[in-house]
């Protein structure tokens, strides 16, 4: 029996596209290039930020990071980076009794804009925050401190076979492949993780129905 869900962030919950798309606004490239290098090197197996270096060799990613702060031009998310179901979903799921846990590898600006939201969750948390990041085994030991039940009775959902799925069935944790955004989609028939994910969903309703049946 589920008791418990956690939730990946990125592709998850919220739409990447403004990420992305500030960072190619400030580098000043098409958003469709960094868009597409970004899918390159994960494909890859490389860090997302990879796609930075690319475009900008020697770049440090923090500093640019800070500077585009400084400039105004920081991190951002409001309501209609969402997808259409997180909220109905997590309501429903708490509606059910089960804790809801957002936790994923983003900033600690990302957690604060993230609880802004009001998000029916009982904790959203972000790696910067915790100071480890997927797929450190360290991240999973937080996330199952965070879903406060034992392991077999927490699902972790994910979109990222290598951050999520596969850490996460590596702790203990049950796992729900999320066919969402470009790694969910890339990644759903990959025959690892096919046999890993214990559900294979296509939204978060979805996921509500397979994991409360």
């Amino acid at each position: 029996m589920i008791r418990a869900v956690v939730l990946d962030i990125g592709e998850t919950l919220v739409r990447d596209d403004r990420y992305w798309g500030a960072w190619a606004d400030w580098l000043q490239v098409p958003r469709h290039t960094v868009s597409a290098l970004v899918g390159a090197v994960v494909a890859e197996g490389r860090d997302n930020a990879d796609a930075l270096r690319l475009v900008s060799p020697g770049i440090d990613v923090p500093s640019s990071y800070a500077a585009r702060e400084a400039a105004g031009r920081g991190e951002f998310l409001d309501e209609s980076d969402l997808y259409q179901d997180v909220r109905p979903a997590l309501a429903d799921l708490r509606a059910r009794g089960l804790r809801v846990v957002v936790a994923g590898n983003q900033t600690a600006r990302a957690g604060e804009l993230l609880r802004a939201l009001d998000l029916p969750a009982d904790l959203v948390a972000t790696s910067g925050e915790w100071g480890t990041a997927k797929p450190d085994p360290e991240f999973f030991r937080r996330v199952r401190d965070a879903a406060g039940v034992e392991e077999h009775e927490t699902v972790y959902v994910g979109d990222h076979p290598a951050h999520d799925i596969f850490p996460a069935h590596a702790a203990g944790l049950r796992t729900a492949h999320l066919r969402r955004g470009p790694w969910g989609h890339y990644w759903a028939d990959d025959p690892d993780v096919v046999k890993t994910a214990d559900w294979h969903v296509d939204g978060l309703m979805e996921l509500v129905a397979a994991v409360t049946a």
